[in-house]
């Protein structure tokens, strides 16, 4: 048996599992930052990376170590309601609640209070997340574009219209985060068995309480709380 330890963890501005990416490269603006352990805070680990533009991360699914799990699951892009073999999804409730996410590169700096460090973006992890190794993307062998993709090739997702009521006050964002905001609603992080157009939902984003509504194939934001 191989025990393993974090070589890292990730920040975000995303501090609860309500509202994270179901893939990564969903939301291609939203900034994330991979820092390591003190133990692995050395610059010579690094050197190479500034020649690529994508990373595979491998990770830990931290928030679901007590859930159950199941030989079947509940896709979203199936509804909700049809189960399919958990191996044949990317379910977060696997059985060893390890996760592989494709980001890219925005920059790495070596030099930091933390050590080196690297930001990345289109992250589909939350902050806090354990990372236990990286590696370089390489489109050579990584990419295959004519491989067919089951039930998702079958069931194509519409993104939601996303629209910011003006009680919710958007001007403490700057434009990258609203943009990062509206991409994150509009896949509806909503559990596909709610459809209810008056409940009210809570996504967490820079400390702040994203408060809105999904009715007629639109997000409403209602308001922002801090």
């Amino acid at each position: 048996m191989m025990t393993i330890s974090p070589i890292a963890h990730f920040h975000s501005p995303l501090t609860s599992k309500f509202g994270i990416p179901r893939q990564s490269g969903i939301a291609d603006s939203l900034h994330g930052t991979i820092v390591f352990t003190p133990e692995y805070r050395n610059a010579d680990a690094l050197r190479g990376l500034e020649g690529f533009d994508f990373l595979w991360i491998l990770w830990g699914f931290s928030e679901n170590i007590h859930s159950a799990k199941h030989a079947t699951v509940r896709p979203p892009r199936l509804g909700g309601n049809t189960r399919i073999g958990v191996f044949a999804t990317r379910s977060p409730f696997r059985p060893n609640n390890i996760g592989l996410s494709s980001v890219r590169i925005a920059d790495i700096q070596i030099a930091t209070p933390d050590g080196p460090v690297i930001e990345v973006v289109g992250a589909d992890l939350m902050d806090g997340t354990p990372i236990y190794d990286i590696k370089p993307y390489l489109p050579e062998f990584d990419s295959h574009p004519e491989a067919k993709a089951g039930f998702v090739n079958s069931n194509e997702w519409q993104p939601l219209e996303v629209k910011f009521l003006p009680t919710a006050d958007i001007s403490r964002f700057t434009p990258t985060d609203v943009n990062t905001i509206t991409q994150l609603l509009s896949q509806d992080p909503r559990p596909h068995y709610h459809s209810s157009p008056d409940r009210l939902y809570g996504m967490t984003y820079k400390g702040y309480d994203i408060r809105f509504r999904v009715e007629g194939g639109k997000v409403i934001v209602e308001k922002i709380e801090s």
